[in-house]
């Protein structure tokens, strides 16, 4: 699988090449994009073989990016995270004329942790819904995208759910709430917990990404899933479906 690496010299690019290099889900560099440091500097600068794009440079590039994808007829991954609403429906229309990957979180453990979370919710309907999210102490977002899309989740099978973000004062829980926490300390990669209580039992879920790496592997494995779809708008859902 040869891949185009958007963004190859930044700190998630780079991880990319690294898999890449090492072959990683059988795959090889089929060239560095990067507008400071690349083997070429933009997208259209490139007209040599790829199988799939793998984009880790900016959300502001989305149109750049898809407009390529669908030129080229190759697939994408899109991994970069932070689309304003105008960015997503390029991609939302983009995937009508091309195959586009794309997740807020390109963890592969992560989509297990939301398919975990929406089996034990359904399984207890009237169960508190705690998640705690722990992140480095450079982190600008706060709860994280990662902890919305597990608050998501819940929403899926408990459709009155809403989220508090912490608590203050002395009002009484409500059964419906998605607590919501978020710690900022050291150099934490990032720690998921959700907290699944009744008065009798109470089910933890967690996910910890040991590093950065995680999300490399993660789109990389995304890449392969892609290599010879059809147009459309892919996810982790889709790609955990067709593994079982």
């Amino acid at each position: 699988m040869k891949v185009l690496i958007n963004g190859a010299a930044g700190r998630m690019g780079k991880e990319v090449v690294k898999l890449c290099e090492e072959g990683f889900a059988s795959s090889s560099v089929a060239a560095k994009i990067d507008k400071i440091g690349g083997e070429y500097l933009s997208l259209d600068a490139f007209s040599g073989e790829a199988d799939v794009i793998v984009d880790f440079s900016h959300h502001t590039c989305a149109s750049e990016v898809c407009d390529y994808a669908v030129k080229r007829n190759i697939p994408v991954v899109i991994a970069t995270t932070g689309h304003t609403e105008e960015e997503k429906a390029i991609i939302k229309s983009a995937a009508e004329k091309t195959a586009i990957f794309y997740s807020g979180n390109m963890s592969v453990g992560i989509a297990v942790l939301r398919k975990l979370v929406k089996a034990a919710v359904a399984a207890f309907p009237s169960a508190n819904v705690e998640i705690v999210e722990t992140h480095h102490n450079r982190k600008l977002d706060a709860p994280s995208g990662t902890a919305l899309m597990l608050a998501d989740s819940v929403k899926a099978v408990r459709p009155d759910a809403y989220e508090v973000y912490g608590r203050e004062g002395q009002s009484k829980r409500d059964p419906n709430e998605i607590g919501m926490h978020s710690l900022r300390y050291g150099n934490i990669v990032g720690i998921h917990e959700v907290f699944i209580s009744t008065d009798a039992e109470t089910i933890t879920l967690k996910h910890e990404a040991h590093s950065r790496a995680v999300f490399a592997e993660g789109a990389l494995v995304a890449a392969g899933y892609m290599v010879g779809k059809k147009s459309g708008l892919y996810a982790m859902e889709d790609l955990l479906r067709d593994k079982e």
